[in-house]
């Protein structure tokens, strides 16, 4: 158990130093399509509005027993960060990389279960997947957990699907596998429901969109 416990470790950890190199890289060799999200910084939005509390996921609390450092809010961090030009290309960046680099694979083919949130170690992964470790990484870099929310969503196709939301000084912005732009919340056509709260005693706040769905599992 031990011996797995340390390879599953040590593969996070290769997963984690192979995105940061890269991350640098591909701001200056990114794509022209990319590009052109690069050159100027999204126009200014209104940000989600909370409605009160809600219940996380269960997958969510399962994810945080197994990673306590993870889901700890620290209140003396800032709940939004100003959008300076490197921020954006950092989370355009790490949106990008993260998005190629791991295979869509539900949980079901997986783990065997309807829904575990996790980090994409082996490379596979489902939609919180990725969105863990692109939160992961940006932590890594400096952007306060505070300011990153996971966040559940019903999608275009009235399934649910986890999505990645930073709370900047232009709005809250959107981070998300099914595609490579990072887009203001508002623009996604998502139904906004849950997300994780900003608060210490790890609460998740509602976001009013509609009943809340069973499982987060899209590829």
């Amino acid at each position: 158990m031990r011996q797995a416990h340390l390879k599953s470790k040590n593969n996070r950890v290769r997963t984690t130093l192979a995105v940061l190199g890269a991350v640098s890289l591909l701001t200056t060799t990114i794509p022209a399509a990319a590009q052109t999200q690069l050159a100027a910084l999204p126009t200014k939005s209104e940000p989600v509005t909370f409605r009160g509390t809600a219940k996380p996921t269960q997958a969510w609390t399962d994810f945080c027993k197994r990673y306590p450092a993870e889901c700890v809010v620290n209140p003396s961090e800032p709940s939004v960060v100003e959008l300076t030009p490197k921020l954006w290309q950092t989370l355009v960046a790490v949106n990008r990389k993260v998005n190629a680099d791991i295979k869509p694979m539900t949980d079901k083919e997986h783990w065997g279960v309807e829904d575990r949130w996790d980090f994409p170690d082996d490379g596979c992964g489902d939609c919180e997947d990725y969105q863990l470790l692109k939160r992961k990484l940006l932590a890594e870099s400096g952007v306060p957990r505070r300011a990153m929310r996971m966040t559940v969503v019903i999608d275009e196709e009235g399934a649910g699907h986890a999505v990645m939301m930073v709370r900047t000084t232009r709005g809250d912005l959107i981070l998300d596998n099914k595609r490579n732009p990072v887009l203001p919340w508002h623009q996604t056509g998502y139904v906004y429901i849950k997300q994780e709260g900003q608060e210490a005693n790890m609460a998740w706040v509602s976001l009013g969109g509609a009943t809340s769905p069973a499982a987060t599992a899209n590829r």
